[in-house]
């Protein structure tokens, strides 16, 4: 009895399964003949939607704009004057770069390959950095 209720119970599963696997594209997705500038237009208002035009819309963007104050205009450009590019401060650097101390290493003698060869003692420089750092404008002005 209780494998009866088994295999009933997986015919049961399998055709449910069946089921939900056997709906059309179509049917799930409708095409509607639209194209993608079709709906481009309806979504974005590029064209006629629901009464309103692309003029109505417009114009109810262009009412919530509002309009510079003389204060807005007076503070503009010294708001991102140290960062902005202008004839002046084109020949200036406003990037600095950062010190990278060169160290001075001496290197004793030695001897050096498969076959020992002896190495003289000899110094070398190199600098402390791997990378050349520049700092932000503003942040370091003087020349080092």
């Amino acid at each position: 009895m209780r494998r009866i209720w088994i295999n009933g119970l997986t015919v049961l599963m399998v055709a449910v399964a069946l089921a939900g696997c056997s709906t059309s594209k179509e049917k799930m997705l409708p095409h509607d003949g639209n194209t993608m500038l079709d709906i481009w237009n309806e979504e974005t208002g590029g064209a006629a939607r629901g009464g309103q035009s692309a003029q109505q819309l417009l114009d109810a963007r262009q009412s919530l704009r509002r309009s510079l104050t003389q204060d807005d205009v007076n503070a503009a450009p010294t708001v991102n004057a140290s960062y902005t590019r202008t004839a002046q401060n084109e020949i200036y650097r406003q990037f600095h770069r950062l010190p990278n101390p060169d160290l001075v290493m001496y290197v004793f003698p030695h001897l050096a390959g498969t076959d020992p060869a002896p190495v003289p003692g000899y110094t070398t420089v190199f600098p402390l950095y791997q990378r050349v750092q520049y700092a932000m404008p503003g942040e370091r002005v003087e020349n080092y």
